[in-house]
């Protein structure tokens, strides 16, 4: 199967074509990105055309569209989102709807993975990884509660994510590894965005929507 596939759960936005002889087009973003301001109306589709010129592939060679679903940012989502839905709709693409804190800890070379994306509000989404498993499915947590559910599990992870470039104090100041802050790990990785849409099922294109896991900062006035 042939798979664009691209993430915006970030500031950073990433894109990759996969093809079915398994080699792989990615334009990964440098971790410094994570922690500048997001720009995705401006960099995601330039850096989809970018990756399906160096596959070598025509739309209509592609048979999917794979995508982040967050949790994340919400505008980053909702540009991510409606861009998966729009290309794969006017290219006749199945469309897989993925988990970003699955691709991030994907990109975990640890046992025990703990993806962390910055929710704002002095939270973080986080899940808990070991091996191919989801332990904890994702949630959204202080990082003084995430450290409290840690302890009391006796887990002892390596975190990676912006999130946990954000609260590194907290987290190793309570004993959990945080990988270092120009790791490839902080990254959502497109690439691993199109490895998992293989353990997915597709969904119809109006089905997919973000994964926001709580209501928005702005709710409309009555």
């Amino acid at each position: 199967m042939n798979v664009l596939g691209f993430d915006t759960a970030t500031a950073a936005s990433s894109a990759c074509v996969l093809r079915d002889d398994g080699e792989a087009f990615e334009s990964e973003p440098d971790p410094g990105r994570l922690t500048a301001p997001p720009a995705h109306a401006r960099e995601l589709m330039p850096a989809v055309a970018a990756v399906l010129e160096r596959s070598g592939l025509r739309w209509s060679e592609l048979d999917a569209v794979a995508v982040g679903v967050g949790p994340g940012t919400f505008t980053g989502l909702r540009i991510g989102v409606s861009t998966a839905r729009a290309l794969a709709h006017a290219h006749h693409l199945q469309l897989y709807p993925v988990s970003s804190l699955s691709a991030l800890a994907a990109g975990i070379d640890a046992p025990l993975r703990l993806p962390l994306i910055d929710a704002k509000r002095g939270e973080i989404f986080a899940a808990l990884h070991e091996g191919s498993e989801e332990v904890w499915p994702p949630l959204a947590v202080t990082p003084e509660a995430l450290v409290e559910r840690l302890r009391q599990a006796g887990a002892t992870p390596l975190g990676a994510g912006d999130g946990s470039i954000r609260f590194r104090g907290v987290l190793e100041a309570a004993g959990i590894r945080v990988a270092p802050d120009g790791a490839n790990a902080h990254v959502v990785r497109a690439l691993n965005v199109c490895h998992l849409a293989g353990q997915v099922r597709p969904a119809p294109v109006d089905a997919v929507l973000p994964d926001y896991l709580r209501l928005p900062d702005a709710t409309p006035s009555s």
